[in-house]
């Protein structure tokens, strides 16, 4: 009987997040993923039945990596503006470690809801101390009245976007690899700029 091994199984993962990354579940083949990986296919299953079963191992880990951080960003108990500096700063950074992440969990939630649902339900982004401190500011007039909710999806909705679009946007620009890094940075401190701007009362 081959034994588990920690290092080989931890191949097989990183493998599966390029090939899944680049074609999905649907597009993917576990000779790909075995090749990928440097391993023969009976190997590959011995670890992982079937591609659903590595899918599922992938999916988890996605999530297992980014969403506690988003609840810990916004469970802080700092104020407003410092909450949004320090949100796209250490997000943008999150994302820049694993930038497969955004286009491989929105693509798949969408192309496969079960999954959304078994894993959404088990660990899910939590906003709701963000989104009753974002009202608490409005009714003090601190900030312009805002829907909480549209607040906090802009702000993730600038910090994704360079990330799901960057082959459209390297493509666009002309930029190489280091470049667009160069850009990723400047929007660590530019995307909180320009969202504390938007809900700053004017005198």
């Amino acid at each position: 009987m081959v034994k588990t091994d920690k290092n080989t199984e931890k191949s097989i993962l990183e493998a599966a997040k390029r090939v899944f990354h680049e074609r999905g579940l649907a597009g993917a083949r576990m000779q790909q993923i075995a090749d990928e990986a440097g391993i023969n296919k009976a190997l590959l299953h011995y670890y992982f039945r079937n591609k659903q079963q590595l899918f599922k191992a992938v999916f988890s880990e996605a999530f297992a990596t980014i969403i506690p951080q988003i609840n810990e960003m916004f469970d802080a108990d700092v104020p407003l503006f410092d909450k949004i500096r320090n949100f796209a700063d250490r997000y943008t950074a999150l994302l820049m470690q694993h930038p497969y992440l955004p286009g491989f969990i929105i693509s798949e939630i969408n192309n496969i809801p079960k999954f959304a649902e078994e894993y959404l339900t088990a660990v899910r982004p939590n906003p709701n101390k963000l989104l009753h401190q974002i009202r608490t500011e409005v009714e003090k007039g601190n900030i312009l009245p805002v829907n909480p909710l549209q607040l906090v999806i802009n702000l993730l909705s600038l910090c994704i976007f360079p990330f799901i679009a960057a082959g459209m946007i390297r493509a666009i620009r002309g930029l190489s690899q280091d470049e667009f890094r160069t850009l990723l940075d400047e929007r660590r401190r530019y995307v909180p700029e320009f969202v504390i701007n938007a809900i700053t009362p004017r005198p």
